[in-house]
């Protein structure tokens, strides 16, 4: 694939959902909302947003997408040149589905068509996580389906992809409140009990093998979690009870990444499983609004000169 920018440059990250339950700051998951993206060299820099939550994305310097490219830029001791940006947003702002994420993945994209650099996926992946300092978002958004992911001492990120099997659908249950990242991990201890640890670990190897084999025997089980949900309950109403549900055709629930988004998991075609997760949402007063997204299994898409 070509790398230099000559015309316009179109890209599509998907949403993430992250942790899955047990699998704190290492699993993700990749959701059919996307963050689209158009750019072309300009005289002059500008940024155009429209779509989904349009009024919480900035048009000037502070723009994330924007940031990205420059720090990517700034980092290779290079200047970013102006570009004309068109931003379409289907991705709710603060509400834990990756809209920062996609947004990195997005900015890291532009710095490298501007620039020339020629990364391949795993390169964009690997600057990607060094911005966000975590990997879970941002392997999702770019690989696509679920992805399992982790920083080695050398810095560089570790990913793999993980297809999941259709019997099994996705769902979005989220409340009409925004929460900050930083203050939701903010709630979470400085240590854990040697017991919980083993927990999670014993829980996430399990939900990445009952994703692969496609074993509901293993849910709810697999979803248990002792390292950041029970510390993040009292921030979302109802949490506490959705997460503790059982229902026909339910798999598992999750705060999907610091929430308060909720992520469903369930048998294909039993929509009324996730309904009732919502229905918890309303018994907290709560409402909540209901998204059938499928699970993107593409990730990351660029197109130049796009028709």
């Amino acid at each position: 694939m070509i790398r230099e920018m000559r015309g316009r440059t179109e890209v599509r990250v998907p949403a993430s959902s992250a942790n899955l339950g047990p699998g704190f700051d290492t699993l993700g998951l990749a959701v059919g909302l996307y963050l689209e993206c158009r750019f072309r060299p300009a005289a002059e820099q500008s940024i155009s947003v429209r779509g989904r939550d349009a009024d919480q994305i900035p048009t000037g310097s502070e723009n994330l997408i924007l940031a990205t490219a420059r720090d990517v830029a700034e980092s290779l001791g290079r200047r970013l040149p102006p570009v004309e940006l068109e931003i379409d947003n289907e991705i709710p702002v603060g509400k834990g589905l990756g809209s920062s994420a996609a947004a990195l993945v997005a900015g890291v994209v532009l710095a490298d068509y501007t620039l020339g650099l020629k990364w391949d996926e795993h390169r964009l992946l690997d600057e990607a996580a060094r911005i966000e300092g975590h990997p879970d978002n941002v392997a999702a958004a770019v690989l696509g389906s679920v992805t399992t992911a982790a920083i080695g001492d050398d810095g560089v990120t570790r990913a793999v992809r993980l297809e999941v099997p259709r019997a099994f659908s996705v769902a979005i249950v989220c409340p009409d409140f925004p929460l900050s990242t930083a203050s939701m991990r903010a709630a979470l201890p400085d240590s854990y009990r040697r017991a919980d640890a083993v927990f999670n670990i014993q829980r996430a190897t399990l939900l990445v093998a009952a994703l692969l084999k496609g074993d509901r025997d293993a849910f709810p089980v697999a979803f248990e979690d002792r390292l950041h949900q029970p510390y993040r309950e009292r921030h979302v109403p109802g949490l506490a009870n959705i997460l503790r549900m059982r229902a026909e055709g339910l798999l598992g629930c999750a705060l999907s990444g610091a929430g308060p988004a909720v992520l469903v998991l369930y048998d294909t075609g039993r929509v009324d499983a996730v309904h009732a997760v919502a229905h918890e949402f309303g018994r907290a007063g709560c409402p909540a609004e209901v998204m059938f997204p499928h699970l993107d299994r593409t990730g990351l898409v660029v197109r130049e000169n796009p028709p």
